[in-house]
């Protein structure tokens, strides 16, 4: 998935972005929203998610709702 495809996915779910940088491997960027979700778009496409809120992300971007890569 594209980080910006993600973006606006989560967003649109009423989501609030609330920090996008790249990742500390610079292999993607990782997204902090204020519901608590932390999500790592990889340049590959995989997501990667962890936290509080991650059911929410989970169901914006039509994907299973478990910690780790998709």
């Amino acid at each position: 998935m594209d980080v910006d495809k993600a973006i606006a996915r989560i967003s649109a779910a009423g989501l609030e972005l609330t920090d996008r940088r790249r990742n500390p491997e610079d292999d993607g960027w990782r997204l902090s929203f204020a519901n608590g979700a932390l999500v790592t778009v990889h340049d590959s496409g995989e997501v990667a998610m962890e936290g509080k809120g991650i059911e929410a992300v989970a169901q914006a971007l039509d994907i299973p709702a478990a910690p780790g890569e998709i």
